[in-house]
């Protein structure tokens, strides 16, 4: 049975005015109560239908980007080079102006996440970019398939920047096939125009394939949220340089069990990189290396090694990811494992302008690369190394 307005007015205990006024943006409605709307029009699973659907169908001169930390370098960088391709186009817009760029930033949150991609549905965006990682949770990936679906059928251009391509079934393709909101999945109608996928997995074997080269084989790891698609990626390319040494006859790299006991899981902040590190150091005070999830949590743990009387690199080497802009001017120059973060939101935002074609699948895999610099040398050079109490 189809839903009505009606309907979600009787969930939400509101008039049907109210709920107009909530999904349309044209006037004041306290936070309570548009809360409780949003929240009726999820649980109801609400689409715009009659008259209001030929409206929904046709494109607005809005484009949605979604971050989870816009004050994550990360996350900004990427948004400013999409925003700065879709939204400094003249002339892109329907009425011969330019199009409107909202960055929407969930804060981590999946709900967030799929409340901001209704809105972006409401108001009927043009485009959608989504960026970083994914959360790997099925019923978030189930629910996230049925609203790309749904803005697809409308008309949306969905790209994903520094996501990875998300699974239907058996199926993988560039994002979500139309089969997950109900339509054959061999329809034709794929609801993500373009994944652009960040290689985690290799830039992180080739930055522990490069500590490894120097003599480490005490290596403790920094990981970030264990939910993230992103910190698998990067954990498996670190534990795969590790297997292939010991397969060739280093017998000294540390098996599988010791691995764990040496990774610390956390989020992706200066902080985390800090108390991770103490903890890596009371776990295997012989440690020779920390390799962090990102630049930031490198940050803190070149932090918790000076504050523990550790010399970086010549006690200990440390080594982050991303190449974010401070990396360079950090004292000593971080080694790392460069994204071309900006290039591609820059491509991001041309696929969904429609300026670009999408790549051969609906798939770009970005490469990754080492950046060795003067945070990582042999060990040894600190032997008889005094930590502060």
């Amino acid at each position: 049975m189809t839903v009505t307005l009606a309907d979600v007015a009787v969930r939400a205990r509101v008039s049907p005015a109210t709920v107009s006024r909530v999904l349309n943006g044209n006037y004041p409605v306290a936070a309570s109560t548009r809360a409780r709307v949003l929240r009726a029009v999820e649980e109801l699973d609400y689409v715009l239908n009659g008259p209001a659907s030929s409206l929904a169908a046709a494109t607005s001169d809005l484009v949605g980007i979604l971050v989870n930390d816009i004050a994550d370098p990360f996350f900004g960088i990427m948004a400013g080079a999409a925003q700065t391709e879709i939204g400094g186009q003249e002339g892109s817009g329907r009425a011969g102006g330019e199009k409107l760029v909202v960055v929407c930033n969930t804060g981590g949150s999946p709900e967030r996440e799929l409340t901001y991609l209704t809105l972006l549905q409401r108001q009927r965006a043009a485009g959608l970019v989504l960026t970083g990682g994914a959360l790997e949770d099925p019923a978030h990936i189930a629910a996230m398939s049925a609203k790309l679906g749904r803005l697809a059928e409308a008309g949306t251009k969905v790209v994903l920047c520094g996501r990875p391509p998300m699974r239907v079934g058996s199926t993988v393709v560039a994002g979500v096939a139309s089969g997950a909101g109900g339509v054959p999945a061999d329809s034709g109608n794929d609801a993500v125009l373009a994944a652009l996928t960040f290689d985690n997995r290799g830039g992180a074997r080739r930055l522990t394939e490069h500590l490894l080269a120097l003599g480490h084989r005490r290596i403790g790891y920094v990981a970030g949220p264990t939910e993230r698609t992103t910190t698998r990626h990067r954990l498996e390319g670190h534990r795969a340089a590790l297997a292939e040494a010991r397969a060739v006859g280093v017998a000294d790299v540390d098996e599988v069990a010791e691995q764990e006991r040496l990774t610390v899981h956390g989020p992706y902040s200066r902080s985390s990189g800090y108390d991770a590190t103490l903890e890596l150091l009371r776990r295997a005070p012989d440690l020779t290396a920390v390799v962090a999830a990102n630049d930031t949590v490198a940050l803190g743990a070149c932090a918790a090694l000076r504050d523990r009387g550790l010399r970086i690199p010549e006690d200990v080497s440390v080594a982050g990811f991303d190449d974010l802009p401070f990396s360079i001017d950090a004292v000593p120059a971080l080694t790392t494992v460069r994204l071309p973060l900006f290039e591609a939101g820059a491509r991001a935002g041309r696929l969904a302008m429609g300026r670009e074609d999408a790549p051969p699948g609906g798939i770009a895999t970005i490469e990754a690369e080492l950046m060795a610099r003067a945070s990582t040398a042999p060990p040894g050079a600190g032997r008889g190394r005094k930590r502060n109490p």
